[in-house]
């Protein structure tokens, strides 16, 4: 019932009233909501059942006046309806029996008996006793259906012994039914391994590849996600240009999801800055994209850990071996230039020619290298460190690797980058799997 300030509650020394569909009315009247509970008890005392909307329950008819209880049970000549046992001294509403217009008093002592009677021990054809006898004469119908369910499920799984196929059949009847061959040639086989990786786990340093300075590199498994490389995996250097198709990637991605298309003239930077490697036109880019604000979104878009940008520019964007190739895997699967744009990034780094074409793809021969994606950064930052940054990246079709150097400057412009130029291609080469040949 709901509680609001329209419902009172009714005690026995403050009666109040609430409002209903017949008006105001006291709480205690011999009428609620229109039941007269007088009438309703003449009409049990002329034989008739009426039900008491608030108690819920039948009164019995009403009998004759009988004389107080004594607390003694006459020996003989019980009056009907008055059953033997111990005695509750007040009547008790039930069903009675068919043909019985006597008084139910007490509950049924142990050993009691009479028609309607009802309480512990009790029986007859009404009350509780007939309750009684009506469960008694369920249980064994329950039981049995119970013990028919329990046998026919046995029986089916008996059954499907014998069928053959089954997977409850006996492993001499699978060995030998149409078309099975063995028990174990019936045994499904496990997946298929994957292909060897080009690459494997291998101790490569800058020692082993005779070079001196700063060498770090990795691979990742573009199939599975697994990354290994050297112990300085995490250390970052600056990329120089090998930075320039994740630019491109993030202004075209960009560009699409605002529903617009590059111009002609931009393409050709785009084009210019990955296969040519040409600065002039990465730093276009670099501003309409937004700046460092781009290479802050690689960091973000590619799920990079180890790396930041730098406020001089896209050159110093610091990347760790790991992050590179994450940046490849970005790239070649469309998280950084969009389903739109990714295939045509992938291509021009493929076309990648002149100075900046060396490296990883290498390693490979050369029918194969045409299908590896390139990118190469080099720069002598001889007002700084007086170190050849160099940042090398390839992705193939199940792999990407990168390769970080920083090698001192020590015999001039083109011995030394021809120096780092094979340094990658040595890295390459010694990591490459022979099971992959």
């Amino acid at each position: 019932m709901p509680t609001d300030d329209r419902w009172f509650p009714s005690s026995r020394g403050n009666r109040r009233s609430r409002p209903d569909d017949s008006g105001s009315r006291l709480y205690g009247q011999t009428e609620h909501n229109g039941y007269d509970h007088r009438q309703a008890q003449s009409d049990a005392e002329a034989g008739l059942y009426g039900r008491d909307p608030y108690r819920q329950r039948e009164y019995a008819p009403r009998a004759p006046h009988q004389p107080a209880f004594d607390g003694t049970y006459p020996s003989a000549g019980t009056p009907p309806g008055v059953v033997q046992g111990r005695a509750t001294g007040r009547a008790t509403p039930v069903d009675v029996g068919a043909g019985y217009s006597g008084p139910v008093r007490g509950g049924a002592g142990p050993g009691g008996s009479g028609p309607g009677a009802s309480g512990r021990g009790g029986s007859g054809r009404g009350g509780g006793g007939s309750r009684r006898r009506t469960a008694r004469r369920r249980t064994p119908t329950l039981i049995a259906m119970v013990v028919v369910m329990v046998l026919g499920l046995v029986a089916v799984g008996a059954g499907l012994r014998f069928l053959p196929g089954s997977p409850f059949a006996p492993k001499a009847a699978n060995a030998n039914r149409p078309g099975g061959g063995s028990a174990s040639a019936a045994a499904p086989s496990s997946s298929p391994s994957l292909v060897p990786l080009a690459f494997r786990p291998a101790t490569v340093t800058a020692q082993s590849v005779g070079t001196t300075g700063f060498l770090s590199w990795a691979v990742l498994d573009r199939r599975t996600g697994e990354i290994f490389g050297s112990t300085n995996i995490t250390a970052t250097s600056t990329t120089a240009s090998m930075i320039k198709p994740w630019i491109a990637s993030d202004y075209l991605r960009r560009l699409d999801e605002k529903g617009q298309t590059p111009t002609a003239s931009r393409l050709k930077d785009l084009e210019a800055m990955i296969i040519d490697s040409d600065n002039n036109a990465a730093q276009r880019t670099y501003i309409a994209a937004g700046g460092r604000a781009a290479i802050d979104r690689l960091m973000t878009v590619c799920s990079l850990t180890d790396s930041k940008s730098d406020s001089y520019g896209w050159s110093k964007t610091h990347l760790s071996a790991r992050d590179t190739v994450r940046m490849g895997q970005c790239i070649a699967d469309g998280r950084a230039a969009g389903p739109k744009w990714t295939s045509w990034i992938i291509d021009k780094m493929r076309q990648v020619r002149g100075v900046g074409d060396f490296g990883i793809r290498e390693a490979f021969p050369e029918s194969v290298q045409a299908t590896i994606a390139i990118k190469n950064g080099w720069f002598p930052r001889e007002d700084e460190d007086h170190n050849w940054h160099v940042g090398c990246v390839a992705i193939g079709d199940t792999w990407v690797m990168s390769v970080l150097q920083r090698y001192p400057m020590t015999a001039g412009w083109e011995p030394d980058l021809a120096h780092v130029q094979q340094v990658c291609k040595d890295v390459a080469t010694k990591l490459l799997n022979p099971a992959a040949a």
